[in-house]
């Protein structure tokens, strides 16, 4: 989980750092003078850090969504398997009580076989 948000984090500073270059490159190719070129570049600057912001918020928002997520079924699921373990080992004692039952009884019905004496 924690190598996939560094990937996300990774990406969004890739994406932030390819728009603010192409800005700029697109601003510079263009012919203009250099207090309109200043400008532009400025306001898009603005631009592109007020994107990236929202975009970190955003990421950070449907991450935190995630993991909460991701506790909740968790948690679901460790429920259920204890409801699991739970039957499985009541039922293990019945299969055992049933067992040892049918031991004594085989036990006596041996007894009653020899007359009551050990074999």
């Amino acid at each position: 989980m924690a190598e996939n948000e560094k990937n996300w984090g990774n990406f969004l500073k890739g994406f932030v750092i390819g728009g603010f270059l192409g800005a700029l490159a697109g601003m510079l190719f263009a012919p203009k003078s250099g207090k309109e070129l200043r400008s532009d570049i400025k306001e898009k600057g603005s631009e592109v850090l007020k994107d990236g912001k929202e975009i970190y918020v955003d990421a950070s928002t449907r991450a935190k969504e995630i993991i909460d997520e991701a506790k909740h079924q968790a948690k679901e699921l460790k429920k259920e398997a204890d409801r699991h373990l739970s039957e499985a080992r009541s039922k293990a004692k019945e299969i055992l009580a049933r067992g040892e039952k049918k031991e004594a009884e085989a036990g006596e019905s041996e007894k009653g076989d020899t007359g009551g004496k050990e074999v």
